[in-house]
Formats: structure tokens, sequence, C-alpha cells
């Protein structure tokens, strides 16, 4: 395949790694904890390096899928190895500052011609490919809402990250400007497939890609506000984050609970006259439709499908991608 999997000791690049061999592939599994990654090889038939992002680790690879967050901390060295190895370049972040980051290597990405595709995972594949297909549906539209729910628990690597994300507080993009706001504000009420919830604003990287691939200035994100949400600001203290983050367990979601809950996105954009478009999908779980679309997004890359340069997942395989994912419906009114 010629794939590297960075961060297959993690709860997303395991998963990411078992879907691959189902499906006949035989990516190389990397990242710093030797005995994880070791194990998982062994077990699964593959080979596996350990270490940290460096060109002696992308020796004969043609792409990376990079599954190690905090991204803030592996994205940088990561894309800059594979700049210098000519290398392509994948990630299923959700982080906002990276997004930032990322979409600002578009120019070094072409001149070393590897495509990059920035939130291949749940972050952000069914928002972005949503807002996509409603920005084509009414040209003209001056703002877009999104909405997700995603039950079923997170995994140790998402949680973490989650932490610093509420810290920040939430943000809204007005007039092309993102703007900071507090968690959960402002809150409304979204009709989700499954009936109507409560949900309030969040930091989510469609501020970011969103923007990028439909250039709509309005967008704000929503998600249902989470037990002790109201105790969000004080996640800004590195001492309690930093104690938060300790008392966070590995792992993830069992096999059982990943079956058993489905995720949920509901999308509306309006244009200068009033006019509206609404979308609604319905999904697996969000780990195992992250899975699925960021390996089904680097075959593609691997096919040479994606121009070189830094995309959102839309703009390098279509809106229709969210489409071809396994147990995705996408419902347009």
């Amino acid at each position: 395949m010629g794939c590297l999997v960075y961060g297959a000791n993690g709860y997303s690049g395991s998963l990411l790694a078992r879907l691959a061999v189902t499906r006949g592939e035989r990516p190389i599994l990397a990242g710093r904890s030797a005995g994880t990654v070791r194990a998982l090889a062994e077990e699964l038939g593959l080979p596996y390096r350990i270490g940290a992002p460096s060109l002696e680790l992308l020796e004969d690879v043609r792409a990376v899928v990079n599954c190690a967050g905090p991204f803030a901390e592996t994205a940088a060295p990561m894309v800059a190895a594979c700049l210098r190895a000519g290398v392509h370049y994948l990630d299923i972040t959700g982080e906002l500052d990276v997004f930032d980051w990322m979409f600002n290597q578009d120019t070094a990405a072409k001149q070393a011609g590897v495509a990059m595709i920035t939130g291949a995972g749940f972050d952000v594949v069914p928002t972005d490919c949503l807002a996509a297909l409603l920005a084509a549906e009414l040209p003209g539209a001056v703002a877009l809402e999104l909405a997700f729910a995603a039950p079923g628990g997170l995994s140790r690597g998402t949680a973490r990250t989650a932490l610093a994300e509420m810290g920040a507080g939430a943000a809204r993009r007005i007039g092309g400007e993102l703007v900071a706001t507090r968690f959960g504000t402002p809150s409304r009420s979204v009709p989700f497939p499954s009936g109507v919830r409560r949900v309030g604003a969040t930091r989510w990287g469609d501020l970011v890609t969103a923007y990028r691939s439909t250039g709509i200035p309005d967008i704000t994100v929503y998600m249902p506000l989470p037990p002790g949400s109201g105790l969000a600001p004080l996640f800004r203290f590195g001492p309690l984050r930093r104690a938060a983050r300790a008392l966070v367990r590995r792992g993830g979601p069992s096999d059982a609970v990943r079956a058993a809950q489905g995720c949920e996105v509901w999308a509306e954009v309006r244009d200068a006259a009033g006019n509206v478009r609404t979308a609604t999908l319905t999904g697996p779980n969000a780990y195992a439709l992250t899975a699925d679309a960021s390996l089904r997004a680097v075959q593609r890359v691997l096919a040479g499908e994606v121009a070189p340069g830094v995309h959102t997942p839309s703009s390098a395989l279509g809106a229709g991608f969210v489409r071809t994912l396994d147990g995705v419906t996408v419902t347009l009114s």
C-alpha cells in the first residue's frame, strides 16, 4: 500500500490499522510507544517502525495518515518530514489552530508535489461534505449552521484534546472573521433525524475548513452540551487542565458501544434573500466513520486522484465523498 499509519498505538490508529487489514491492505504501523505498536503489528502481521516523525521513518513510504494527537504537537514535525521526503500527508485532527496552520502549508505542498488532506475523519468529513453539498444547492449562501451528535464515549486522545478546546471556549465565524464566545453560547434547538435536541456553540474544525470549502462568511457549529460544560472556562487554567488530563483513562468505546451508537449531523444554509436549504446525515459511530473515511481518503490519494496542495475533505475528494462511506445516509431538503 505504501502507507504509514502514525499513532497506531492510539485508539483511532489501531481501528484504522485493523480496518485496513480487513480490506486487504498492509500499512506500516508507527508510533513512539514501542510495546503497543509492536504488539499490534505482530497481531496483524504488519511491518512497523518506532520513532518520532523523521525522514528515516518515511523511507519507502508514499503517504502518511497521522492519527497521533494532540496534533498541535505532531502535525508540524510530520508535515515537515513529508515535505522533505515528497510524501503525501493526511490527518484526523479536529483542532482549530492546526487547521489554520495546515492551510498555511499549501504553497509548500504544491512546490513539493504532495497532496495533504487535513480533518480526514469524523472531524471534519461529514460536516465539511454537508456544507459543500448545501453551498452547491444554494449559491450565494451567506450563513451556515452545523450541528452534530456523536454519542458513545471518547478515546483518551479525543478526551484530552476536548479539555483543551473547552478551555479555549467556543467560537463563531462572523463576516469571515473568527469571534470568540462562551462555550455553549449561542444555543438553539436542532431537528436531528432522531428528534429535536438542544445544542450550544462549540469550537469545531468547520469554522476553518467549511469556510475554506464554501467561502460562506457566517458559520456556527453546535453540539449537545456535555454534563459539566458550565465548568468549561475553568479549563483555561493550566494546572486544572493538566490535572483533568491525568484522570482520563486509556482506551475508548468498546466494540459493542461502537456498534450501538451512531452519529447524526444537521446543516442549514441561508442566502441574503432568506432562502434556506437543509441537510441531515446519519452514520455509524464517529470512530468507525473516522477509520473508514481516512482509509478511503488515503487510497484515493495513492491512486493519484488528489492534486498537490492542502485540502479539506470535500475540496480533495468532492462533496459526495461522504455518501461513499459505510452506513452513511444523507438527506437534502
